[in-house]
């Protein structure tokens, strides 16, 4: 039914799954015990129904490492019938587990008013899109666990602005839209 859906849809249907390292020894750390191994099995079951997932992880390794460590991601997705991998690399958010397995954001690794003059402000997700969970409708999905990142219950409340003051808006801010895939589906006319 997905793929129907998908199929009639003048917007895209994309599949994200975190993975944090191509091997369980890598991942598991970070993500828990088993995620490595589910969710191998949800880009199998994706792949098997047509679908092109994007694996995105956060780079975790050194830098020197990157052809290795992303050759390893390609093969073993190709293994799991993803012929075509996408892989997305994200830059490191010093929030939940990685502030405790690090220092987590500074104070001065806020978003001022004066960084944002000139700034295009469409490179930011949370101006032009929501996320909506079991606990109400967030501002991105990077501050899903935040309180104050839920803007409501109804799309309608969540379409106020919201204020840039989490360290994980720094990291946005540094590197542009970080959790956007831009859409080959919608037309210019659109």
């Amino acid at each position: 039914r997905l793929r129907l859906a998908a199929e009639a849809s003048k917007f895209s249907l994309e599949f994200r799954v975190s993975i944090d390292g191509p091997t369980a020894e890598i991942n598991d750390p970070i993500r828990g015990a088993g995620t490595f191994d589910r969710a191998m099995e949800g880009i199998r079951k994706l792949s098997a129904f047509g679908f092109l997932p994007i694996v995105t992880m956060t780079q975790t390794w050194e830098d020197s490492q990157s052809e290795e460590i992303l050759n390893q991601f390609r093969k073993i997705l190709i293994q799991v019938g993803n012929l075509r991998p996408r892989l997305k690399i994200l830059p490191r958010l010093k929030i939940g587990a990685e502030a405790e397995r690090t220092s987590g954001y500074e104070t001065y690794e806020k978003i001022t008013p004066i960084m944002m003059e000139g700034y295009d402000a469409s490179q930011l997700l949370c101006s032009h899109s929501r996320v909506v969970t079991d606990r109400g409708i967030a501002v991105c999905p990077i501050l899903i666990d935040s309180t104050d990142a839920i803007l409501g219950d109804t799309l309608n409340e969540a379409s106020r602005p919201f204020e840039l003051t989490h360290g994980a808006c720094y990291t946005c801010y540094q590197y542009g839209a970080i959790c956007t895939n831009p859409s080959s589906k919608l037309s210019q006319d659109s």
